[in-house]
Formats: structure tokens, C-alpha cells, sequence
């Protein structure tokens, strides 16, 4: 009897906890699509505070790279030249020892000359004398070439080292100018980092590569959005009610259909009534202009309701 009993009571408490486990499942998974939207979202808000921080610098980063990289090129250009002087150098060396090999022989000839026996041998001795005048004439045209070309190299890097200068002073004005913005924003920025990298492990790998592709994608930046004025916070295409009615519900994650970036919720507009005023004419309302502005006043940006969600 009292292991039929235990039997029994084992049986009635495994059943009772699986359908306790199952309905708690049920319901972390319809807290965890809102969870993922939030979590989505204050990433977004991170961001685009770094987006902003970024665009206080503005094209510095981009502009000292460039001069940097025109440093290099000027500086390898000039090696160039300089190589480039070296060969002409060495050319001139070669034609001016080639010159006088051509004078010693001539010379060697005309002694010669003076011992020959026939005119044939003389006519033979007088064209090496023709020949070896004319090399000296060549080396003396390769000579004056190079040294024209040694001349003109120098001109250009002259010009090069011009230019390298007031790059390099270039350089050191925007290194200094974008050193003193990052000094400005560096612990800002640090503190955002850490924030989206801790903020960036609350969320699934899969779900955050589509996030930063769609951040790749999009020009401002936005990959998360909230409905605004039922219309996409980031291409601003109208939204149907029974899409938002979707999104609030945030049962799944639901994308814009024309931007395809994910919607974390909707942005609802608070209207107050305007009371009328006994014993006045009809059509006149008593609203005083803070309740004028209240009553067409929208909630916060995005951004605003992600910190008001998570806190």
C-alpha cells in the first residue's frame, strides 16, 4: 500500500512540474522577444551616441590618414629620384672613361701612322682614329644628356621636398587638432564601448549580425526604430494599424517592409481633451498654452523610451 502510495505521489508531482516548467517556458519565450527588442534597442541607443561622437571629428581621421599616405608616396618618390640621379651618375662615370679609353687610342693610332708601310695600313689606322673621334662625340651628346636629366631629377625633388614639408606640417596641424577632439570625447567614448560590448552579450549571435548589417546598410546609421506618427522611424513609410498592433503586442520580431529595419515598438501619442467652459460662447475652450502644448505633445524619441524600458 505505501508504495503505491509513493508510487503514485511521484507520478502526480513529476506531471505537476512538467506542466509547471512548460508554462514557464511558455512564458520566457514571450518575455524574451520583448527582452531581444529591448536589448536591441538600447544597443541602438549606444550606437548612435557613438555615431555622434564620430561625427564631432568629421572627416579628421579621414584627412590625417590621406596626408599620411601622401607622405609616404612623396617620400618613396624622392627615393625614386634619388635612385634614379644614381644611374645618370653612373653613367656619366662610364662615358667619361670610355672617352678617354677613346683619346689614348687615338693616339696609340697616330703613332702608329707615322711607322706604317702602305697606304692601306694608314687608310685602316685612319678609320679606327674616325671611329673612336666619333664615340667621343656620342659620349660626349650621353654625357650631356644625363647631366640634363641629373639636373631636371634634382628640380623635381626640390618641388618634392616642397610639397613634403608643408605636408608634413599639415599633418602635425590635424594630428594636434584631432588629438585635442579625441581627448575631449576618449573617456565618453571608452565608457560607450564597454557599455555595447556588455549590452552586446544579451544578444544572440544570429540576431546581432542582422543587426549590424542592416546598420552597414542604412545611411544614418539606424538598424533599430520605433513607429513614429504610425510611420517608420527610419524611412518614414506609413505603417498599418494592424502591423503596429503586431509590434506593440512584440510576439516577434517584425522588420519594416521597405527599409527592413527591425521595429522594437510604437510610439504612442497622448491627447488631452480641451474641457469646455460653462457660460461662454459656443465653440470657445479654456486651455492655457502648457495644455495646448501637452495635448499634441509626442513621447520621447527612441532613444528616451529605450533607457525608460530597461530602467
Amino acid at each position: 500500500m505505501e508504495n503505491n502510495k509513493k508510487k503514485t505521489n511521484f507520478v502526480a508531482n513529476f506531471f505537476y512540474s512538467f506542466a509547471t516548467q512548460e508554462n514557464i517556458s511558455f512564458i520566457m519565450i514571450e518575455r524574451t522577444i520583448e527582452q531581444k527588442l529591448n536589448a536591441l534597442l538600447k544597443l541602438q541607443s549606444i550606437d548612435s551616441k557613438l555615431d555622434e561622437l564620430r561625427r564631432v571629428r568629421g572627416d579628421l581621421p579621414n584627412e590625417v590618414q590621406d596626408l599620411e599616405d601622401d607622405i609616404i608616396g612623396l617620400q618613396t618618390r624622392i627615393n625614386n629620384y634619388g635612385n634614379n640621379i644614381s644611374s645618370f651618375e653612373s653613367e656619366v662615370e662610364s662615358k667619361k672613361h670610355r672617352k678617354k679609353d677613346a683619346e689614348k687610342l687615338i693616339q696609340k693610332y697616330k703613332e702608329q701612322q707615322n711607322n706604317v708601310r702602305n697606304n692601306r695600313e694608314f687608310e685602316s689606322l685612319s678609320k679606327e682614329i674616325e671611329a673612336e673621334e666619333l664615340e667621343m662625340e656620342l659620349c660626349d651628346k650621353k654625357i650631356k644628356k644625363a647631366q640634363d636629366e641629373i639636373y631636371g631629377v634634382q628640380n623635381s625633388i626640390a618641388k618634392e621636398d616642397k610639397i613634403l614639408v608643408e605636408r608634413k606640417k599639415d599633418l602635425d596641424s590635424k594630428k594636434e587638432e584631432l588629438s585635442t577632439i579625441l581627448a575631449e570625447s576618449e573617456n565618453d567614448e571608452q565608457k560607450l564601448l564597454k557599455d555595447r560590448d556588455k549590452q552586446t552579450k544579451n544578444i544572440e549571435d544570429r540576431l546581432l549580425r542582422s543587426y549590424d548589417k542592416i546598420r552597414d546598410n542604412s545611411i544614418n546609421g539606424l538598424a533599430v526604430v520605433m513607429v513614429k506618427r504610425d510611420a517608420c522611424g527610419g524611412c518614414f513609410n506609413i505603417v498599418p494599424p494592424q502591423r503596429q498592433a503586431d509590434i506593440r503586442e512584440k510576439k516577434k520580431i517584425i522588420v519594416c517592409e521597405h527599409c527592413g529595419r527591425i521595429f522594437a515598438g510604437v510610439e504612442e501619442i497622448v491627447i488631452i481633451e480641451e474641457k469646455k467652459t460653462r457660460g461662454r460662447k459656443a465653440g470657445t475652450t479654456v486651455a492655457t498654452a502648457g495644455k495646448k502644448e501637452e495635448a499634441m505633445a509626442a513621447v520621447s524619441s527612441f532613444t528616451d523610451i529605450a533607457a525608460a524600458d530597461l530602467d
